[in-house]
């Protein structure tokens, strides 16, 4: 779930905001979720430096009676969460420049002036980021698996994910995550395409993480995942097991 951050000095405008961004979240099933929504700079720093998830940032740039403005927010965001990502929201357009020269990689720059045109602007940056999550491929830049689970679009970090499991239902497939589980319809065999050499079939019914294989019961064919479940091998699987790990 990508944690969503708001930072607005004007409290009408913060409560707009926010109900908004939770009705586009409701109704597109968005795999996000509000986490701060302050006129304090500090409390997005302090929630943000302890969080392990790639953020959404909805920041102004002016904010009054504030020790920083919103380019100084969005630095020390920056320290932390280097690919999250920032929205400005802004009365001030002649500002769009200062997040080039402060190199904030700033995703959006959207006016406030028109209450229409900026609720459209954050409904297409929502869009964007889920594209965006949607088509990050390959190595290292692959952070999430995305699906979609019921009506919800998921993003689950590929770091996080035990292994996947055939469902006793025709074309449903097990995510066990790290402290999560879901089912989704899904092929074993487009999986294992999609997620590389990080991911081994093992058996007939799991698709494995090989960074998360703890050990291997030979006897009774077992896999201990680093989290306490267990999953089957194939005797076929063997070889390739004990080369892996």
């Amino acid at each position: 779930m990508l944690p969503v951050y708001i930072c607005e000095d004007d409290y009408e405008i913060l409560c707009i905001q926010k109900e908004y961004i939770e009705k586009q979240i409701l109704i597109n099933g968005y795999d996000m979720k509000i986490v701060v929504c302050s006129r304090h700079p500090e409390e997005i720093i302090e929630t943000a430096k302890n969080s392990t998830q790639r953020g959404i940032y909805f920041l102004d740039i002016e904010l009054k009676s504030e020790p920083m403005d919103g380019f100084g927010l969005g630095s020390k965001i920056r320290e932390t969460d280097p690919r999250g990502f920032i929205i400005y929201i802004t009365a001030f357009g002649e500002l769009a420049f200062e997040t080039f020269r402060y190199h904030l990689e700033a995703m959006d720059y959207i006016i406030k002036d028109d209450m229409e045109k900026m609720l459209d602007g954050i409904k297409q940056a929502l869009e964007t980021i889920t594209k965006r999550m949607c088509m990050e491929k390959g190595g290292e830049q692959k952070k999430f698996f995305t699906f979609k689970a019921m009506d919800v679009i998921k993003h689950i970090p590929i770091d996080e994910i035990m292994f996947f499991e055939t469902s006793g239902r025709t074309h449903r497939i097990e995510l066990h995550a790290l402290n999560d589980r879901l089912d989704f319809i899904g092929s074993m065999q487009e999986l294992e395409e999609q997620l590389g050499e990080q991911f081994i079939r093992v058996h007939r019914g799991y698709l494995v993480n090989i960074c998360h294989i703890g050990e291997l019961d030979l006897k009774h064919k077992e896999i201990h995942m680093s989290n306490g479940e267990k999953c089957f091998f194939s005797r076929n699987a063997k070889k390739l097991l004990l080369s892996k790990i």
